[in-house]
């Protein structure tokens, strides 16, 4: 059983910084690209940024020169670190691995961790 554990979110001021972390646990043999999306109340999930085991990063074009993806390998865990917090960026973020796992290839979720940006 594979698992992604979210934390890290919270409620902060428009500019203000979060960084979540999202760390993979349970039987597996390789991840391979992790990513953050999100979904804001109503609208559908879209995705916030992506990187590959290597560290090669993408983001959306929201979120460029805001957020930064990132991930220890060692730690199974990948992180978002966002600044310049806005309220837009509100919304329930998901952490998302691809991985090689014993039953092959295949794509987890994590629960959500909601992020709220409110004066």
């Amino acid at each position: 059983q594979v698992q992604l554990v979210e934390s890290g979110g919270g409620l902060v001021q428009p500019g203000g910084s979060l960084r979540l972390s999202c760390a993979a646990s349970g039987s597996f043999f390789t991840l391979n690209d992790m990513a953050w999306y999100r979904q804001a109340p109503g609208k559908q999930r879209e995705r916030v940024a992506t990187i590959t085991r290597g560290g090669s990063t993408n983001y959306a074009d929201s979120v460029k020169g805001r957020f930064t993806i990132s991930r220890d390998n060692a730690k199974n865990t990948v992180y978002l670190q966002m600044n310049s917090l806005e309220p837009k960026d509100t919304a329930v973020y998901y952490c998302n691995a691809d991985l090689l796992g014993l039953v092959g290839r295949a794509e987890y979720w994590g629960q959500g961790t909601q992020v709220t940006v409110s004066s």
